[in-house]
């Protein structure tokens, strides 16, 4: 039986399995991906969902994923929330998409950057209406509130929002 060895530095201590080629990969040069890496996709591609990866595929299939992912999370975090009790600034703007919406969120602001992620993904810089609301959940004696939301993604150009709406922020 002859001994597997890591396919980048030969080794033959503490192996792992890439996910991708299922070559043997020591934990010094594998490429390890936390579990939340990809979390805000809505669906995780088969080649992104492992946790362990070789070089050579983490180079070719995972990088540049996960680097556009990134991209688009910074994206969603400068992407501007109306609320739907905002309907003075926002009453010109017009609604032409279908309402995002997000379920079983931990908290209220995963809810809001899970919504912002899915028009930054779609191509918008706002998301106006959003309702966002919270339901307890009662397991015996312990309990714990789970988040929802809903909001319609638009396309804002400078000129659509007067100049003290700016000034005053979300």
């Amino acid at each position: 039986m002859e001994k597997q060895s890591c396919i980048m530095c030969q080794k033959t201590k503490s192996l792992l399995e890439c996910g991708h080629c299922h070559e043997p990969v020591c934990k010094y040069c594998a490429e390890i991906m936390p579990d939340d890496s990809f979390s805000f996709l809505a669906k995780i591609p088969t080649e992104l969902s492992h946790s362990v990866y070789c070089g050579p595929c983490f180079n070719d299939k995972v990088a540049t994923a996960l680097n556009s992912y990134n991209k688009t999370l910074d994206q969603a975090k400068e992407i501007r929330i109306f609320d739907t009790n905002q309907g003075k600034q926002t009453r010109f703007i017009r609604r032409i998409e279908k309402p995002l919406q997000i379920e079983n969120c931990a908290d209220r602001n995963e809810t809001v950057l899970r919504l912002a992620f899915l028009a930054a993904q779609a191509g918008f810089n706002a998301l106006v209406d959003v309702e966002i609301s919270s339901k307890k959940i009662r397991n015996e004696a312990y309990q714990t509130l789970e988040w929802s939301g809903r909001g319609v993604p638009v396309t804002l150009t400078p000129g659509q929002l007067r100049k003290e709406d700016i000034q005053d922020g979300n």
